[in-house]
């Protein structure tokens, strides 16, 4: 059984895909993107969406495992994004808004079944950023992103979610972000002793490399590589100069 919060711990500069069962309904394609996921040298693979089904995500989760070896990551948009086959799950708690259902609602939902399932279960503090736009992840959770520019208040929110015991932070500026979490607000929770991931609105191979460089232990690509494939290639080649400068 693969240590995913250990990998995590452990990864330097990693790369995860994002991929929307919604948007995943072809086989073929989904197995296509994998091939091209894993020749990227993708690290992990995050499954989950704002507003998926159990079955689209069952039968997501479980075409993934059926051609690819790369972890594989649950990122729930609710308390029905579960599966037995998935090796863990991001156990998210929306500390940046204050409405209940998703600080501690759909937890409480998801709780007996995650008991019974052998999965990695990881607590993680869920920071929603402003990202110029809003995003599904805001408009479902009806919850405001914290303002870009507000460093305090994003740092003491990470503070407060390592101190309740959450194992990743996840800086998030939602999909399709016209802006991605700027660098200094990465850098500001780099240091507090927990990997942090970032994501929404990544675009460039640039980008990736400077939320790497601000501290990000993980940055989450999703929404642009379902329009842009090619950008996978850009990832590979990114990678493979970051291992030759090792």
């Amino acid at each position: 059984m693969k240590d995913i919060q250990k990998l995590f711990k452990s990864v330097s500069k990693g790369i995860a895909l994002l991929i929307d069962p919604e948007k995943a309904d072809d086989e073929s394609v989904l197995q296509e993107l994998l091939k091209k996921a894993d020749f990227a040298g993708i690290d992990f693979l995050f499954v989950g969406g704002s507003t998926v089904t159990r079955e689209q995500f069952e039968r997501t989760v479980h075409t993934i495992k059926k051609y690819s070896s790369l972890p594989l990551v649950i990122f729930p948009g609710s308390s029905q994004q579960l599966s037995p086959e998935a090796d863990a799950i991001l156990f998210l708690s929306l500390i940046s808004g204050r409405n209940p259902d998703y600080l501690i609602g759909h937890q409480v939902q998801s709780a007996p079944e995650l008991f019974e399932m052998d999965i990695e279960v990881i607590p993680t503090g869920y920071i929603l950023i402003d990202g110029d736009t809003q995003s599904s992840v805001a408009y479902v959770s009806q919850t405001t992103p914290i303002p870009r520019n507000n460093l305090t208040i994003v740092k003491h929110t990470a503070m407060a979610g390592i101190l309740l015991g959450q194992q990743l932070i996840y800086l998030d500026a939602g999909s399709g972000a016209k802006e991605v979490v700027p660098q200094n607000v990465i850098s500001a929770i780099s240091n507090l002793t927990v990997p942090i991931i970032v994501g929404g609105g990544i675009r460039s191979a640039k980008q990736i490399q400077e939320a790497h460089e601000s501290g990000a232990a993980v940055v989450v690509i999703g929404n642009h590589i379902e329009k842009h494939l090619d950008f996978l290639l850009d990832i590979q080649l990114y990678k493979s100069e970051q291992t030759l400068n090792a």
